[in-house]
């Protein structure tokens, strides 16, 4: 089946000036699953691990079997699921099967009950084992994983689990709930994984977190993507980002001085990703110059499809006509302010973690400028605040780093729903 994934290029500018000297340009790469993946859907094998512990009592433990609930309702007869919970134990609710008596599923869910510490690694482990039961290539492996405290003694497991799950094709959602986790640990664990974090600051939005991790699943349809970026002589580039879904710094492998690569993962229907690669140009005089080709390679494992490819030259002008050089893309550079945005955000959190708190209240004044900038009021205003609190007490609150470090993140989530209620009117 041809053209599984469409490939578009953009730049941040039209045409960049003839300076006699090295330039930054910013190239925007999205892949997307294209019209003829809208039907493909690949079976679920889904594994709920769950956090019971004793300071989940409440409305915590009571909202959590309502989200677990709403996933099993989306999920299809041809879907597997199992659900492992944990505190300082852990105990399979209900091992993997298909998703058919989903009575049964959810009255096994209502049986839980809270108590107990926390160790993370031991539900992790069980859920693995369980994904592992029905892994095939034509079935997409997920966990979901919520915690609301710190586990004791096991991170480094759980860290070796997470590339143990990345290794067998399982993206892990890693969900913290309160204040009260580290968001280091989860952050590793998605990463390592080839999934996402995500902070959970209210009971109330737990289901909303579980059904997108379920619909990310299902729609995932190409897997195993690849980025690479075969560069021209002089070119170099200085970062690459995923900025849909969401925004996050890629690890650039160099296959050679002029070849890199970096790993997207999987694409979904309607949304795909989308990559800002910054490149550093060397001077050149007026004309039309091929500075780079990206290729994408992916595997479509539903209909059996490994190893495709689709390419696009990236393609820059220069100009000696100032009007010509001032042209720019606006949809390119409002991605690039909102990179731009979550770097500072990021310079702050790391510089208060090091004890600067100068650096981190200037970062976090500059980070809330550029987001009042960008319309978004609530987070400049926390971002404001965060600065203030360091200048008086020295220290950031909780809810406060962990609310900056991850709605950062969505800053470029509202492209995505845009544009998909542009293709719906269409």
């Amino acid at each position: 089946m041809p053209g599984e994934v469409n490939l578009t290029v953009s730049q941040n500018k039209s045409h960049f000036p003839v300076t006699g000297a090295r330039q930054l340009g910013y190239i925007l790469i999205e892949a997307k699953p294209s019209q003829a993946m809208a039907t493909v859907q690949m079976p679920l094998n889904l594994s709920l691990v769950l956090d019971k512990s004793g300071s989940m009592a409440g409305q915590k433990i009571a909202d959590l079997k309502t989200a677990a609930k709403l996933a099993i309702d989306q999920l299809t007869p041809d879907d597997f699921i199992s659900l492992i919970v944990f505190d300082d134990t852990a105990s399979v609710v209900f091992p993997s099967q298909k998703a058919v008596d989903k009575k049964a599923l959810k009255a096994a869910v209502d049986r839980i009950r809270d108590g107990g510490g926390t160790h993370i690694s031991f539900g992790m482990s069980k859920g693995l084992t369980e994904l592992e039961k029905q892994l095939e290539p034509d079935r997409a492996g997920r966990m979901i994983l919520l915690t609301d405290g710190e586990t004791f003694g096991d991170e480094q497991g759980c860290r070796n689990l997470a590339q143990q799950a990345g290794d067998a094709g399982i993206p892990i959602s890693a969900f913290g709930l309160g204040e009260d986790w580290i968001e280091e640990l989860m952050d590793d664990i998605a990463d390592a994984s080839g999934g996402s974090s995500d902070y959970i600051d209210s009971p109330s939005k737990i289901g909303g977190a579980f059904k997108r991790a379920v619909q990310t699943g299902h729609s995932a349809v190409v897997h195993n993507t690849m980025l690479v970026l075969r560069l021209a002589s002089g070119v170099s580039p200085r970062a690459i980002w995923r900025v849909t879904p969401m925004i996050s710094r890629l690890s650039a492998q160099h296959l050679s001085d002029r070849d890199v690569q970096a790993m997207l993962g999987e694409l979904s229907k309607g949304e795909g990703q989308s990559i800002l690669v910054e490149l550093l140009f060397p001077e050149r005089p007026a004309g039309r110059y091929r500075v780079a080709q990206a290729e994408i390679s992916y595997d479509v494992p539903s209909v059996g499809l490994v190893g495709e490819k689709v390419k696009s030259d990236i393609v820059v002008d220069f100009t000696t006509d100032p009007a010509q050089a001032r042209q720019s893309d606006p949809r390119v550079m409002n991605i690039v302010e909102k990179v731009t945005a979550h770097k500072l955000q990021t310079r702050a959190l790391d510089a208060a973690a090091a004890g600067d708190v100068v650096a981190a209240g200037r970062q976090l004044r500059a980070a809330a400028t550029r987001l009042l900038e960008l319309g978004e009021l609530d987070l400049a205003e926390t971002a404001r605040q965060e600065a203030d609190r360091l200048e008086k007490d020295g220290q950031m609150s909780a809810s406060g780093t962990k609310k900056l470090r991850y709605e950062t993140r969505k800053l470029t989530m509202n492209i995505v729903d845009d544009e998909l209620v542009e293709e719906d009117q269409e």
